[in-house]
């Protein structure tokens, strides 16, 4: 199994921060885990930090100097073909092909597996989805409720949960009398 790119970057970002701890940034950031998102424009890269923004004031610098320090730092990769700093201090992350190729071969040998979390051992979950009214004319929102709930049920699912549906049938009662 493959390190998804997002944790690279990041084991890449904490190396370069062990580096500079005593020696540039105060010691206090060893250890820190790196907060990396996706790059909201394609055009800043593929993924990128504000960590150096975060690092300004316990440092006393600006962030863009520790965004030098930190690409200066970072450890060579195969899958980081460029880093920029951009704005007051973001560090945007351009990947390789070789990246791109790489997690495309991991999702085709995971398959339907791909980006499923493990089982959680906890209790299950029951997700309950709204029935339409079958007394009176049927809308969109019917529909609408239930692809919501089953999506729910399903994101739940991929996140390791045990989940039990319920959609209830409302074909019961005075109403149906």
């Amino acid at each position: 199994m493959t390190i998804p790119l997002k944790t690279e970057i990041e084991r890449l970002l904490s190396e370069a921060l062990d580096g500079l701890a005593g020696n540039g940034l105060p010691e206090e950031v060893r250890g820190i885990v790196p907060n990396v998102e996706r790059a909201r424009d394609p055009r800043h890269g593929d993924f990128a930090t504000n960590l150096a923004m975060g690092l300004a004031k316990p440092a006393r610098q600006a962030p863009r100097q520790i965004a030098e320090a930190i690409i200066s730092a970072l450890p060579e990769s195969p899958l980081v073909a460029a880093t920029e700093i951009a704005g007051p201090g973001f560090i945007n992350f351009r990947l390789t092909a070789e990246a791109h190729q790489r997690e495309l071969t991991a999702v085709l040998d995971a398959g339907p597996a791909y980006g499923r979390a493990a089982r959680t051992g906890g209790e299950p979950l029951i997700v309950e989805f709204v029935s339409a009214n079958p007394t009176g004319p049927l809308h969109v929102g019917h529909g609408r409720h239930a692809a919501y709930g089953d999506s729910v049920a399903n994101l739940l699912d991929a996140a390791g949960h045990d989940v039990h549906r319920e959609y209830y049938v409302n074909d019961a009662g005075r109403q149906m009398d």
